[in-house]
């Protein structure tokens, strides 16, 4: 159960360190990691199921920067799903769907040491052994296909791995978390999900309105996923998923991957304790095989420049103006915990869980593990 009080001195402790920061800096300092910890997280296969590579060294239209490059290498994270569609209903969604596919194939062939495309459950080993990132395409809305599944085909043809059916909003397949009415799955979001599993292709329900989540969990033939999500139980917010649903999930086989988002808090900047908190609570709800980490995140270090917070607001406004963004999208809250913030993350967070009495072996399947059966069960 959650401590509202020691929850309440944690999101003042948080807030307080982040205004304490130096203008260019976003992140707070995190103690050596323990000899456990680095030897779990060197022999785990880890896997952030909603996030990627990217830095703010990056240029558009010229791929990754070197500083990109060189922590992807240094992460030690073996496969991320990194979104490849665009979202939202617009008509040019499917066509710039396309393009990304065709950039992170580029990215692959021209950095073949630092990047794989993953397909199978075969490639995460692969991906393990040979010290490289993963890739795996995953499609965060259903709207790119228009009203038939001719272009799933060349979409599955094109290695897409992992697909949501909506995204915030409510298209043909469905009610999106932010729709009011909650109005389920609808008959094309129903054949949808039945391509996917046709496909094996893992069904996605994050950003999905409740009644979509559970139709989803109950309509998929093999275990589904929620790649990033919170628990709403702690905080009750649209994007996190009630503990019925958590709980079906995992009946399903299912792997719940919590995020590093602002939806974690109801006011205030998360910290690492409010990523731990609902990692704790998905476990009380679904068990330590069904819980696992999405950050929906970059890999790399978050410097909080003036350029940076000034796209962050401008890219907020674009997203509460086309109607995609959820409740709470502050300028003055970021989308990352400032003491998780650089290419290890993961192997700090696993640090404190080692620290708060969690077994080797819980930690490994929270890393990774949990969803590399998942994705094993699913494509094979």
């Amino acid at each position: 159960m959650t401590d509202f009080t020691t929850s309440r001195r944690a999101l003042l402790a948080g807030a307080a360190a982040l205004a304490a920061l130096p203008a260019r800096a976003a992140t707070i300092a995190a103690p050596a990691v323990s000899a456990t910890a680095r030897d779990t997280y060197e022999r785990t296969i880890v896997i952030d199921s909603l996030g990627g590579p990217g830095s703010q060294s990056d240029q558009p239209d010229h791929g990754y920067s070197t500083r990109s490059l060189n922590d992807a290498h240094a992460s030690g994270i073996t496969a991320c799903n990194v979104t490849v569609s665009l979202v939202g209903n617009g008509p040019e969604t499917f066509e710039g769907t396309i393009a990304n596919i065709a950039a992170y194939n580029l990215e692959i062939a021209q950095h073949p040491d630092v990047f794989m495309a993953i397909r199978n459950a075969a490639d995460l080993k692969t991906a393990k052994a040979t010290g490289r990132l993963g890739l795996i395409f995953g499609l965060q809305d259903s709207a790119l296909l228009g009203n038939s599944f001719d272009r799933l085909d060349t979409l599955d043809a094109l290695g897409v791995r992992i697909a949501q059916p909506t995204y915030n909003l409510r298209n043909l397949a469905g009610d999106g978390a932010t729709e009011p009415a909650n109005g389920g799955l609808s008959k094309f979001g129903y054949a949808y999900l039945a391509e996917l599993n046709k496909r094996r292709i893992v069904v996605d329900l994050s950003h999905a309105g409740q009644r979509t989540i559970a139709e989803g969990i109950a309509a998929s033939k093999a275990p589904p996923a929620i790649t990033h999500t919170g628990c709403r139980a702690l905080v009750d917010h649209p994007r996190n998923t009630a503990d019925a649903e958590l709980k079906a999930l995992a009946n399903k086989g299912g792997v719940a991957g919590i995020y590093f988002m602002p939806y974690l808090r109801v006011k205030g900047q998360q910290m690492a304790a409010d990523v731990i908190a609902h990692i704790e609570h998905a476990v009380q709800v679904m068990g330590e095989d069904h819980v696992g980490l999405g950050t929906d995140g970059q890999i790399s270090a978050i410097d909080l420049t003036a350029e940076y917070r000034q796209k962050y607001a401008a890219d907020n406004a674009l997203r509460k103006s086309s109607g995609i963004a959820a409740p709470n999208e502050n300028d003055d809250v970021y989308t990352f915990a400032p003491d998780l913030n650089g290419p290890r993350k993961f192997e700090t967070l696993a640090d404190e869980l080692l620290r708060r009495g969690w077994s080797t072996t819980r930690v490994e399947k929270i890393l990774g593990g949990n969803f590399a059966r998942l994705f094993g069960e699913v494509w094979g």
